[in-house]
């Protein structure tokens, strides 16, 4: 069963991909000199975003982790 859902739209229309909890799932959007990756995982129960910049499709530099988002789900 899918854990994650991916979506996009570019000039071919849209197009989807799905993830479990254990593959997880990565989406990446590139211009020449500036990106965006963004890796989806699961661990102990919680989804978690990892949003990193990257060099684009030119390549040059390390990502850089621009933001970790994760989901809490409250026990009571």
């Amino acid at each position: 069963m899918a854990q994650f859902r991916a979506t996009i739209k570019g000039n071919r229309g849209e197009a989807s991909r799905l993830g479990t909890k254990k593959s997880g799932l990565v989406a990446r959007i590139n211009g020449w000199d500036i990106g965006v990756a963004i890796y989806a995982r699961h661990e102990k129960g919680h989804d978690y975003l990892d949003v990193y910049q990257t060099s684009g499709s030119n390549g040059g530099y390390s990502d850089l982790l621009i933001a970790s988002i994760s989901e809490y789900k409250p026990t009571n």
